[in-house]
């Protein structure tokens, strides 16, 4: 393009091109000052956004945090209100038992609450100081109102200055300065625990030497010292070994929390029920997370018992005409086959017996059931669970009206059953039984099955067909066939597996800790504490099914718990566990 000569009347002059710069600055100015104000706009309107959604966080916080408070005031004033007079209508061994439930319930809130603000920051914590402090641990019996006439009592120490002291030196990783040289101790820090061995208590002395720097040319003010190990209960006195003797004491041994406290007097130790009561609520809460992993565990498997059982609950915080009463309540077992690789059992406590418990607990589980009769069971094969009967179950029937004497023929049908037993046996005596006992191998028990024990089945179908032509409808010897016929195919479904059982007698040999511990403690407290004992017991009954000590168990997984990472929480069950060197 030619440049426009200078002498043309049509080119630009200089006014003109200057005039011209300033309308283009100007509409740069107006485009940046309209893009200066919509930012300030979006900023703002970002920054009332943040600030709405912290004003929401920070109040469902406080509402969090106001809720778990309000629920521990209210446990504390419920306490008081059953149990800081003494109790009309209930005998001595009740009320204790109710004190101890109670108790261990408001330990239950008091370790969720720590949870809670446990994982708040410094900041957010501080935004919550308007909630009044919670001050549950007087342990004047814990919320007994005390009586100004009565003298004060001395004061019981929880730790004896005579017990053996066995003191545990934690040295801080290094005592060499920056500078290079040897820092010197300038004092220590010191804290009891009590330790517990079988039959002796002992005092565990755990010191935390301090270093600094003694060079006189070195200007650091630096204090070196190890930090303090984390404890499955925060500030306690009580050690893991100590812990955990108060659970398998209570949950294997049977021995409420008030008879402990009355054993420990006689060594010297007073350790009140209320105590004990806030360590086994707070030890329930953190072994509660290992006992949900081992239920999703027991899901995932091809096969599991299923079996219930009745246990009284006390109705402890209902209306003051049905206080003391007592209701029904069941526990149920939920186990991995006898033979099975994995070995673990899992108990849940619930109010009742509907089929409302087994569909919630087995939500998601899609194997094989081996259960009894019972119909509660029946929502679950409509979803995708394979029955298994208990041919001990259809035993039974026929055994009880031979020892009655209410049929002459179930003498026929129980010699059919002994035969079908007599094959299992064998079985036992090839594998298990065995002066050189050999691996379980499926392939071979179905062999067997088939060859030996399905005759006897058929042989026993077509007895009981026969026999149901001859009797009437409401005869005894009826219920008893019909009860076979209809689950036939439930009942001879371990003929085609060999990796089934004959029936569901294992799953009832795990209810037996809990009808020892009904002749025991008689009822349950509540359903909180049947479902604490619940999770206790499945890791106990878990740890013997994989022939561990509960006790060594239970010590070791409550010192590594509050430390152990989540990803490698399966270390931690009982069919996994290794003891420490």
């Amino acid at each position: 393009m030619n440049a426009a000569h200078p002498s043309d009347p049509t080119a630009p002059s200089y006014a003109d091109l200057l005039a011209q710069n300033a309308r283009l600055q100007q509409q740069l100015d107006a485009q940046k000052q309209h893009y200066q104000q919509q930012a300030a706009q979006l900023k703002q309107q970002y920054q009332q956004q943040m600030d709405a959604q912290r004003q929401q966080y920070e109040a469902k916080l406080a509402r969090i945090n106001q809720a778990l408070t309000d629920a521990i005031t209210k446990q504390q004033r419920l306490i008081h209100r059953l149990f800081g007079q003494k109790s009309e209508g209930l005998t001595p061994k009740q009320d204790h038992l109710n004190k101890e439930t109670a108790l261990e319930d408001l330990a239950l809130l008091e370790q969720a609450h720590d949870n809670f603000l446990a994982n708040l920051s410094d900041d957010e914590r501080a935004k919550l100081v308007a909630s009044k402090p919670i001050n549950t641990h007087n342990d004047s019996t814990d919320i007994q109102s005390k009586k100004p006439t009565q003298p004060k009592r001395q004061k019981r120490i929880v730790i004896p200055d005579n017990l053996d002291i066995h003191t545990i030196i934690h040295e801080p990783p290094s005592i060499t300065c920056e500078c290079g040289c040897q820092m010197t101790q300038i004092g220590q820090d010191v804290q009891d625990k009590l330790g517990f061995k079988p039959k002796q208590f002992y005092r565990e002395r755990h010191v935390y030497p301090k270093y600094i720097c003694r060079n006189a040319e070195c200007n650091r003010e630096k204090l070196v010292q190890a930090k303090t190990d984390a404890q499955i209960i925060d500030k306690s006195v009580a050690t893991p070994a100590l812990l955990a003797h108060v659970l398998i004491s209570k949950y294997a041994d049977h021995l409420p929390l008030y008879r402990q406290s009355l054993i420990y007097q006689r060594s010297g130790v007073y350790l009140s029920d209320s105590t004990l009561a806030d360590w086994v609520g707070r030890c329930g809460v953190q072994l509660g997370f290992l006992v949900n992993r081992l239920i999703k565990l027991i899901l995932t498997q091809p096969i599991v018992h299923a079996d219930e059982t009745p246990v009284k609950i006390l109705n402890t915080y209902g209306t003051k005409d049905i206080k003391g009463k007592l209701k029904q309540g069941y526990v149920w077992a939920y186990v991995t086959p006898q033979h099975s690789p994995i070995k673990a059992v899992v108990y849940d406590f619930a109010q009742g017996r509907g089929s409302e418990h087994p569909n919630a607990f087995l939500n998601g589980f899609k194997g094989k059931l081996v259960c009894d009769g019972y119909n509660g069971y029946k929502p679950l094969f409509g979803r995708g669970v394979i029955e298994v009967g208990c041919m001990a179950h259809a035993r039974r029937k026929f055994h009880e009206l031979h020892v009655t004497g209410q049929s002459l023929i179930s003498i026929e049908a129980l010699a059919l059953f002994q035969s079908l037993y007599a094959v299992e046996r064998e079985i036992d005596e090839r594998f298990e039984k065995n002066q050189t006992p050999l691996p379980r191998d499926a392939q071979i028990v179905r062999q067997v099955r088939q060859e030996k024990a399905k005759p006897v089945a058929d042989k026993l179908y077509a007895w009981l067909q026969q026999k149901r032509l001859g009797t009437t409808k409401n005869a005894s010897i009826t219920k008893a066939i019909e009860y076979c016929l209809k689950r036939w195919q439930a009942l001879t479904r371990y003929l085609e597996d060999g990796n089934l059982p004959i029936d569901n007698n294992w799953a009832e040999n795990q209810m037996r800790p809990w009808a020892l511990g009904r002749k025991n403690w008689l009822f349950a407290g509540s359903l909180e504490s049947g479902q604490r004992a619940a999770n206790v017991m499945s890791l106990v009954q878990s740890a013997r099914l994989n022939g561990l000590d509960p006790y060594a168990y239970l010590a070791d997984v409550l010192s590594r718990l509050p430390t152990h990472p989540d990803s490698q929480i399966d270390e931690l069950l009982p069919h996994v566990w290794i003891p420490p060197q």
